[in-house]
């Protein structure tokens, strides 16, 4: 029987998530497996996968062929990199130990790439933050200033149509008297 690492959508529709299933090719995607080695889901940042490392070792000795989708899962979490390492050690070129050692190394490697990536999310959804409470209070600052300038713009008309009622008919009456002594 060609068995199949592969994944099987579950979830609702535009939230899915996957488990990672050793399966019959020749049986429908959701339908029946064979075991259970882990599970996906892209919806986190980064996306999370659980995956049973050993079970999946075995079942890759034991024949089964990874999808693309699976084969790029299984080579980030180094499942296809320690099936690289086993061979190695099977023809002679390396010990256990050696292989160990540069699985160990790679492990490491890859869980400062995984730490350094989830606080670089980090700092950039902070400092997205920042910069939109900044924009908020500088136009929060600007709304302000404008309703205060057009308050003091309608209390200085208020002011300037309740007092210059008297003020123009004097200079009205000082023009017309300053016609008459040029006359004379």
């Amino acid at each position: 029987m060609p068995a199949k690492i592969r994944l099987q959508r579950h979830g609702r529709k535009r939230y899915a998530y996957y488990h990672i299933v050793i399966a019959d090719s020749r049986a429908p995607r959701d339908g029946s497996n064979i075991e259970r080695i882990g599970s996906y889901n892209p919806n986190t940042n980064p996306a999370t996968i659980e995956l049973d490392f050993d079970k999946a070792i075995d079942w890759l000795a034991k024949g089964a062929q990874p999808t693309d989708t699976v084969r790029a899962i299984l080579s980030y979490k180094g499942v296809m990199y320690k099936k690289h390492l086993l061979g190695g050690v099977a023809k002679g070129a390396f010990t256990a130990e050696e292989a160990e050692t540069k699985f160990d190394a790679w492990v490491t490697e890859k869980a400062n790439k995984v730490q350094a990536k989830k606080d670089g999310l980090v700092s950039n959804s902070e400092s997205s933050r920042k910069a939109q409470l900044e924009a908020e209070t500088k136009k929060n600052a600007e709304r302000l200033n404008a309703i205060a300038k057009r308050n003091a713009d309608a209390a200085a008309a208020a002011k300037a149509a309740a007092a210059p009622a008297p003020a123009p008919v004097a200079e009205e009456v000082a023009e017309e008297a300053a016609p008459e002594e040029t006359e004379g």
